[in-house]
């Protein structure tokens, strides 16, 4: 039986679970059910702090979990990424006061207080900076106003947090990271992840894409598939009235509307748009 983490709470928690339901697994009825067991598909479910699904996976106690890319980096385990979910996307930057410090290598010396003491310390060692990192479990944005640190590494989104406190980011990104699938090193049950792995792909290609469907005249088919080519081909078929075909085509679903002005204008009607619940590619 497959043995996955998912996460228990956060942010990270509700979207995993709608995603793991839109594949067509069991969802837990009761929030504080720790252990769940879907037998139609031989998979067990083990509902865990986001942070610890990484450590369960690399000691091989787990075949694999949901968790961020933050958090399997900054955990240091033998768990490995196998594929990205696209949801809870975040980015890590350096922040202090202004003029204290204005790129990664003026932080030799100082000290950088963060949550993710393991990621950030990788990351300052690949760059040849020596720094006292302080490790703190809760917000970081008033360590260097209370005297504990310099520099802070953290989530920023817009940056007005930061702000508040008289910070601004500098130098590039630590990490942009996102919730991912993670796997053990060294699985033996890679052929159940792979179904596992294909079936998330699923659910992430039908949030991205929607199915177009038109009419029109024969003689415009050619420019038509142009603008809808779909992923590897569009469906024609032939109407009843020999002049028109009927096309039917994946599309981009943030393209969609320029996509129908694009087709109104070169002549199709009847143009219709029909959401993607699950898919195979």
């Amino acid at each position: 039986m497959l043995r996955i983490a998912v996460p228990n709470k956060g942010s990270l928690s509700q979207a995993a679970a709608e995603m793991l339901r839109e594949a067509g697994y069991r969802g837990r009825r009761d929030p504080k059910e720790l252990v769940l067991t879907d037998p139609d598909h031989d998979i067990e479910f083990f509902f865990l702090r986001p942070r610890d699904i990484a450590v369960y996976v690399g000691s091989g106690s787990l075949d694999g979990g949901i968790t961020g890319r933050d958090l399997l980096l900054d955990s240091g385990t033998a768990a490995v990424e196998s594929m990205a979910l696209g949801f809870a996307a975040s980015t890590f930057r350096f922040a202090a006061r202004p003029g204290v410090v204005a790129s990664v290598q003026d932080i030799d010396g100082k000290r950088v207080a963060t949550s993710y003491a393991g990621l950030v310390s990788t990351y300052l060692a690949e760059h040849g900076v020596r720094a006292d990192v302080v490790r703190l479990d809760g917000a970081v944005e008033t360590a260097i106003t209370l005297g504990v640190a310099d520099v802070i590494a953290d989530v920023v989104e817009t940056g007005s947090t930061l702000r508040q406190q008289g910070l601004e980011v500098f130098g590039d990104p630590i990490l942009r990271s996102e919730a991912v699938l993670i796997q053990r090193s060294d699985n033996e049950s890679q052929v159940a992840l792979d179904v596992l792995g294909r079936r998330l792909q699923g659910v992430i290609t039908a949030h991205s894409y929607v199915m177009m469907d038109y009419d029109v005249r024969v003689e415009l088919v050619e420019q038509a598939c142009a603008l809808t080519p779909g992923l590897e081909s569009p469906t024609v078929s032939p109407l009843h009235d020999r002049g028109y075909a009927a096309v039917r085509a994946m599309v981009p679903r943030h393209r969609t509307n320029q996509l129908m002005d694009d087709l109104y204008d070169l002549g199709a009607r009847a143009i219709l748009i029909t959401d993607i619940s699950a898919c195979r590619l």
